[in-house]
């Protein structure tokens, strides 16, 4: 849903973060800052990926 006066749907940084966070070879916390500054990102959706990306391996899927 898109809040008032926003030019995105609401989270819609967040997704695209973590499209860019895909194409990446590595997830730390460089890589991780590096999206929350490039989209713009919230602190809660920050804290987001740092919960969910910080520490997982490549090979293993995001449920």
């Amino acid at each position: 849903m898109k809040k008032p006066g926003a030019l995105l749907p609401e989270h819609e940084g967040l997704r695209r973060a973590v499209e860019w966070l895909a194409t990446q070879p590595e997830w730390d916390a460089a890589t991780l800052d590096e999206a929350a500054r490039r989209f713009d990102l919230s602190p809660l959706d920050e804290e987001f990926l740092l919960a969910r990306f910080l520490g997982q391996r490549h090979d293993k899927p995001v449920p």
